[in-house]
């Protein structure tokens, strides 16, 4: 379990840009809502612990593992939907002793390992464009997917999505293929946007419906669009410098009390706040190093499962960022995404904490040239 590393190989500094970014969400979270800030600083510290130990566990031992992960993580998937908590029309987590636990967002790194590892397989096999492996890929994509609609948490789909298709393209996959798969896609987009917009779709559910709408006509669905549309005032308020983190109840956040559950979905919107525009370029920056330093992982990994975890997690974060940043900021559809490593979520934390540390031990275990 334990090897022997070299420690001039360790990523300290992935390390310390992950803390500095779960540092500064406690006091960004502490400034939106203090209720929220003992259980995120407590969050942060196990994380931290989960991280520096998984850095030191051999990642094979891991990988290996991905079959046991897959069905452990789609247990969790029905479970929830048995005996989960029921919050706003959701079905997404379990509550134990006052704590949320969501299963949706281990899944997105527990389907890292697992695709790694079954790609990795693949392409020693070199059967990536075969129609086993294509088969193989939809099948074992489709399960958690499903799952997942059906709590419906539709933003969490749409990323995991993203990411185990960028997996499945670096894995090697044809260029003829994406081409014949984009020329099913795009008049697929259209017929889907003309379906839901029909009294008798059932494909989503009604506040999905709305929340599409009120991004493409949004005169019409001023209701829907308030929560974005204060998000982009209260950004907008920061102006350059920011107005600095304040506490609860203080003036300097009246802007940010008009958008709900703000120390999650729309946790940018007090970082463009407190921080202004300059501040909020250098938080998008440090989210960027540390999708560099995940890539960079990747290409100097050993081999095939090291390459596919660590560009993954990049995926992952750069993706879920963008996400949550492009809603905060109105330039996509409202869809509820935690941003990584800022936004309060006890899950989300220890989930990207995970992938984090396996991609730290990736590093220890670089290849030598």
């Amino acid at each position: 379990m334990f090897k022997k590393y070299n420690f001039k190989n360790y990523n300290f500094i992935l390390l310390f840009l992950v803390i500095a970014l779960m540092v500064l969400g406690v006091f960004i979270i502490n400034s939106v809502d203090d209720e929220f800030t003992v259980k995120q600083a407590v969050g942060v510290a196990v994380s931290i612990v989960i991280m520096l130990t998984l850095s030191v566990i051999d990642y094979h031992l891991i990988s290996r593992l991905y079959i046991p992960l897959y069905f452990f993580s789609v247990v969790l998937l029905v479970l929830v939907l048995i005996a989960g908590s029921t919050v706003n029309s959701a079905t997404r987590w379990f509550t134990i002793a006052g704590i949320r636990f969501q299963p949706s967002e281990l899944t997105k790194t527990i389907m890292i390992i697992f695709f790694a590892a079954y790609l990795s397989k693949l392409m020693d096999d070199e059967k990536v464009n075969s129609l086993r492996g294509i088969m193989g890929f939809v099948f074992f994509w489709a399960i958690p997917s499903f799952l997942i609609y059906q709590e419906p948490d539709l933003s969490t789909l749409i990323c995991l999505t993203m990411v185990v298709l960028t997996l499945f393209y670096l894995s090697g996959l044809s260029y003829k293929i994406i081409g014949i798969a984009l020329l099913i896609l795009i008049p697929l987009v259209s017929v889907f946007l003309w379906y839901i917009q029909r009294d008798d779709q059932k494909l989503l559910y009604e506040h999905q419906v709305k929340r599409i709408m009120s991004f493409i006509y949004p005169s019409e669905y001023e209701d829907e669009s308030r929560q974005q549309e204060n998000s982009v005032m209260a950004i907008g308020s920061g102006q350059l410098m920011g107005k600095g983190l304040g506490k609860k109840g203080e003036a300097n956040t009246g802007d940010t009390n008009l958008i709900s559950e703000q120390q999650t979905d729309f946790i940018f919107s007090a970082v463009g706040e407190a921080f202004g525009f300059f501040g909020s370029v250098i938080i998008i920056g440090i989210i960027l190093l540390i999708v560099l330093q995940c890539i960079r992982a990747g290409r100097q990994a050993r081999d095939d499962v090291g390459k596919l975890i660590s560009v993954g997690m990049a995926a992952l974060i750069g993706y879920q960022s963008f996400i949550n940043i492009g809603v905060a900021t109105r330039v996509l559809p409202n869809t509820g995404i935690p941003l990584p490593f800022i936004s309060y979520g006890l899950t989300s934390l220890m989930s990207s904490a995970i992938g984090i540390g396996i991609v730290l031990n990736i590093s220890l275990q670089k290849r030598k040239y």
